[in-house]
């Protein structure tokens, strides 16, 4: 093994570099937790910043089938509602209620990631048989025929108990009484993880299948890639993660209406994925916390909130229309190199010397 050269760039190994994000994530949840816990950030606050979080799992998912994979959803508030009735279903028939009343919040923890299970598949079930005849289309047709299921889903839970005969949905009247897990600590745990788990199915084979369906379909069928497949494999993805965020939703709110979850739910949601740049996790992350807190910090002009909230929407489409980040993605890491690379690599005196030990990098 020969010695590196001073003049080569500086890399981070990849177990480093997983350590350095852990530690970054934790310090940031116990900054969070600490100024929850003092008071500094109110009950009021600390609401938001869990629908934050709901948001932000939501524009990350939808994010997967519109900026990954291309395609333009909008029933993605149909998966979310199934997910909020499927967990709240099952938390209201569990004695989660009972024991996080108690304050014994360790016992409730199985029912809890049991619901969180739960809506998952439930919402890629509804996904999945959604889906395949659905991504057989494209473009406007997709968006109407997703439309129309999310919209299917609504007036389902809203008369599902006449047909059934007994009390399921509730109806119009709402799913109540649900236990209130959702917690601070649960939603940004669960934001890390579908974070991570989009991230890690973007940088696999199968993320550059789904990328290169988004970049020429055509292509991707003709060198006998399965399309079909992994159009699907995407779009149950992101509806398991939007029964997720629907799971915290039901847990947080402790009571669920199916006028909530109406088709301007979902262009809510596109809104959020679109504003921060399609095909961007971060910015999706970006723009999902400027929506969610814009509308609360505008509510001492409430006669103008909204128009000024649209004014945003409307510059920002004018002077960015790729969004606040496009297609860019930040990596600390990346950052922490470029840092590394300015202050300890030894600079080549002239450029012949940079390319070869550009060259000895590459190598």
């Amino acid at each position: 093994m020969t010695k590196q050269d001073k003049s080569s760039p500086i890399r981070i190994p990849m177990p480093l570099r997983y350590g350095i994000n852990l530690a970054l994530i934790v310090g940031l949840w116990a900054v969070f937790l600490a100024l929850i816990q003092n008071g500094i950030i109110t009950n009021y606050w600390n609401g938001i910043l869990i629908m934050v979080g709901i948001n932000m799992i939501l524009a990350t998912s939808l994010n997967v089938a519109t900026g990954y994979l291309g395609q333009l959803p909008l029933g993605h508030a149909g998966f979310m509602a199934v997910g909020a009735y499927a967990g709240g279903i099952f938390m209201k028939s569990t004695p989660a209620a009972d024991l996080i009343a108690e304050g014994n919040t360790a016992a409730a923890l199985p029912y809890v990631l049991a619901a969180l299970l739960i809506s998952a598949l439930i919402a890629g079930v509804f996904g999945l048989i959604i889906g395949i005849p659905a991504l057989r289309l494209k473009g406007d047709y997709l968006a109407i025929i997703t439309l129309g299921f999310g919209e299917i889903i609504r007036v389902v839970l809203t008369n599902i108990d006449n047909v059934l005969g007994f009390k399921f949905t509730y109806g119009a009247a709402g799913l109540k009484r649900i236990p209130k897990f959702s917690t601070f600590t649960l939603v940004f745990v669960c934001v890390v993880l579908c974070c991570g788990m989009i991230h890690m199915l973007m940088k696999s084979r199968h993320g550059r299948a789904i990328l290169s369906i988004r970049e020429n379909e055509i292509a991707a069928e003709s060198v006998g890639m399965p399309v079909t497949f992994y159009k699907t494999l995407a779009f149950v993805f992101s509806a398991m993660l939007a029964g997720v965020a629907g799971c915290l939703y039901a847990g947080y709110l402790g009571s669920l209406y199916p006028s909530t979850f109406k088709f301007m739910k979902s262009i809510e949601i596109l809104v959020m994925v679109v504003l921060g740049g399609m095909g961007s996790m971060l910015g999706s992350i970006l723009s999902a916390g400027v929506l969610t807190v814009l509308p609360e910090l505008l509510r001492s002009v409430a006669d103008y909130r909204m128009v000024a909230y649209s004014l945003v929407l409307v510059l920002m489409m004018i002077f960015r229309p790729k969004g606040l980040l496009g297609g860019y993605d930040f990596s600390m890491s990346r950052l922490l190199e470029k840092v590394l690379n300015a202050l300890f690599r030894r600079q080549p005196k002239n450029k012949q010397e940079g390319g070869a030990a550009d060259e000895r990098a590459e190598e």
